[in-house]
């Protein structure tokens, strides 16, 4: 709706994530999927991480090796095959942040795991001249390709110059409402801009008027074919799925 945001809302935006991702792995957890669409926002304009479906339990000091994330958030040393570790993490902020200052990535994403690896290794991440030094700074310390140099812990990114001033306790920070969000959330035009001009026509085969039922109207009794049909699909997937090894599946992409 307005393209990109000011540096003002993205050192905000920057400190709740980076708490989050702090947070997490000091309780030894690694999210490997964080991007916008994985990123919610309160009543109040604040963010909250979600989908920890590629999440994994990982010690400090521990490796991982699955090739596993979206492909244009994704560290060199994940897009490689591993080994990685929770820095990989710092490495997805860093890309969200730029686009959230920009409206656009650092390096668009090519169709598979080998071209996107020699196009991040190649690309020599300059900064905007309108970033603000203390910006261009901490982006290019989180989007550092060597992981044992790169901006890693919550300490190190919270001494960051940009964020001079910025409390992060979580109840400061979200004290105040972000009046920039929730004037776009009022503003007429956005359930128009929100669809992007999507419609429910190019969707012959899909039953439409499920996505219309109000979330409180029991639809099981009617259920139409294509709905019954998945619902089966989904029992027996889950009768021939091991419960002694749910903990241990990993997700693949």
């Amino acid at each position: 709706m307005i393209g990109q945001f000011g540096e003002d809302v993205v050192k905000v935006f920057a400190a709740e994530l980076g708490s989050a991702l702090g947070f997490l792995h000091d309780c030894a957890i690694i999210h490997r999927d964080v991007k916008m669409e994985n990123v919610l926002l309160t009543d109040e304009g604040h963010l909250r991480l979600a989908d920890f479906g590629l999440s994994r339990r990982l010690e400090r000091g521990g490796r991982a090796f699955t090739i596993c994330g979206t492909i244009q958030y994704m560290a060199p040393e994940v897009l490689s095959g591993g080994p990685y570790n929770h820095a990989a993490d710092w490495w997805s902020l860093g890309i969200l942040l730029f686009a959230l200052a920009t409206g656009k990535f650092p390096v668009y994403p090519e169709t598979d795991h080998c071209s996107m690896l020699r196009r991040v290794r190649s690309f020599l991440y300059e900064m905007p001249k309108n970033f603000s030094p203390p910006f261009a700074l901490l982006l290019t310390e989180l989007l550092c390709k060597t992981p044992a140099r790169r901006l890693r812990t919550l300490e190190r990114f919270k001494r960051q110059t940009f964020f001079h001033g910025t409390p992060f306790d979580s109840h400061l920070l979200q004290k105040s409402p972000m009046e920039l969000i929730l004037e776009l959330k009022n503003r007429p035009d956005r359930p128009a801009k929100a669809r992007r001009g999507l419609t429910l026509e190019p969707f012959p085969n899909f039953d439409c008027d499920f996505l219309l039922t109000s979330p409180c109207t029991p639809t099981a009794p009617d259920l139409s074919p294509t709905l019954a049909n998945m619902e089966r699909v989904e029992a027996l997937m889950q009768s021939h799925v091991p419960q002694d090894d749910a903990s241990q599946r990993e997700v693949f992409v």
